[in-house]
């Protein structure tokens, strides 16, 4: 039953809402110009607002919802917290588009808001103050993805592992950015 859940989760999380948006819309494909990312920040920068907000519900919506199924399916924390992952990967690795994806942090907002609520709040809290204080997202997200572990370590210890190396996983899809950052060439907003 995980194995099924998790290959549709993976199904699911390959839709690239924002490249998907900017052919719907006819605006640049967001692999090909701005950072090159097909996420919401970088839809913010080359289609503008609107189709920002819809690539980031259209991410946090695919993270979320194979875990509410898992959940509804009566599987636990552990094995939910695996299938929201099967969503990330989907959307860090997406079978329709050339395994060329997005770095899976609205995706794994999703999952985490279905695993544990709060810890979304704090990862959001985190972000929009690293934001507000730095104007880069990329730095904003590595720092808002790992505070969420002890919350998790001490609410929801069966998600720790999953979220670990969910975390893992984000850091290494921002490897460009942290090189930009230490460099002083990370775009900013």
């Amino acid at each position: 039953m995980v194995w099924l859940l998790a290959i549709l989760a993976y199904l699911l999380g390959s839709l690239s809402f924002a490249v998907l948006l900017s052919r719907w819309f006819g605006t640049q494909d967001p692999r090909a110009s701005g950072s090159g990312n097909p996420g919401a920040t970088n839809m913010l920068r080359v289609a503008g607002k609107k189709l920002a907000i819809l690539t980031l519900l259209g991410d946090v919506g695919k993270g979320l919802l194979p875990v509410l199924v898992a959940r509804w399916l009566g599987l636990g924390v552990m094995e939910e917290a695996w299938v929201g992952i099967a969503a990330v990967i989907g959307h860090l690795y997406p079978l329709y588009f050339n395994f060329r994806g997005g770095k899976g942090v609205a995706t794994a907002a999703g999952m985490l808001l279905g695993l544990y609520p709060p810890a979304v709040l704090l990862a959001a809290a985190a972000w929009l103050l690293t934001f507000k204080l730095s104007r880069t997202s990329s730095l904003a997200s590595l720092v808002a993805t790992p505070l969420t572990l002890p919350l998790l370590a001490w609410q929801q210890p069966g998600a720790l592992l999953p979220m670990t190396v969910l975390t893992a996983l984000i850091v290494w899809r921002h490897r460009a950015n942290l090189r930009d950052l230490f460099a002083g060439r990370e775009r900013h907003f």
